[in-house]
């Protein structure tokens, strides 16, 4: 877990580039702006939504993914208390999805009680289930993993950046528009993005040499003029 020491440079520059992350996200979200690129027609009548999508429904899908995010990085503090519990990626992601399942399943019989529904076929429903399965549990794994060696904070700080590589992978594969509020959002989540990364290098870099300190004075072979010479640098 993280250690909150205001007056270290460290834990200023992790707190201000977690705050300016959260900022470039919520512009890319909320603030569109002038259209830069306008959308590729030929794909605006088969992948685009109706003209009468409102402004509205742009503002509560941000709150949704606001939300989603907040919850993620709940769960990543948890799992990384877990982690360290029992050390099992593979296990630990299974009984999530499972407990995920048996949370879910009622509550999507609720919502579509016809089971012919629930039929699949060789469509391109079936293509996307068995991509997330594949995808999604690899990733979740991969998560796990990331949790264990380096903790929630990398984790959670790459979650705003998918928004910013969402909207440029739209663009480049969907013709989707690119607008102003974007580019200046993903500006600043870079920003924010490169500050953690950096205090979090500086905090490895300064536990390693912290570590090399207390493991060199603790030697009893170590002459006392090298060890002087080692305090010295």
């Amino acid at each position: 877990m993280e250690n909150l020491a205001l007056r270290s440079s460290i834990t200023q520059a992790k707190i201000i580039g977690t705050l300016v992350s959260i900022s470039g996200a919520s512009v890319v979200l909320f603030y569109r702006g002038p259209t830069i690129i306008s959308p590729s027609q030929s794909l605006s009548l088969s992948l685009h939504s109706p003209r009468g999508t409102s402004e509205t429904k742009w503002v509560i899908g941000g709150l949704l993914l606001a939300v989603e995010n907040l919850l993620f990085s709940g769960c990543s503090i948890v799992q990384t208390q877990v982690m360290k519990i029992y050390p099992a990626e593979i296990v630990v992601v299974f009984s999530c999805a499972l407990c995920v399942t048996i949370i879910s399943a009622p509550v999507c019989l609720m919502a579509e009680g016809n089971l012919l529904a629930w039929t699949l076929r060789p469509d391109i429903a079936l293509v996307t289930i068995i991509y997330s399965g594949f995808f999604g549990s690899s990733m979740s794994v991969v998560i796990a993993w990331v949790l264990h060696l380096k903790g929630p904070v990398y984790v959670s700080i790459f979650k705003p950046l998918s928004i910013v590589i969402a909207a440029a992978m739209g663009v480049i594969f969907l013709g989707d528009a690119l607008y102003l509020g974007s580019v200046v959002g993903a500006i600043i989540l870079s920003t924010g993005f490169y500050a953690v990364i950096w205090a979090k290098a500086k905090e490895e870099l300064r536990k390693d040499y912290c570590c090399g300190s207390l493991g060199s004075s603790s030697d009893d072979k170590t002459p006392l003029l090298n060890s002087y010479k080692f305090e010295g640098m």
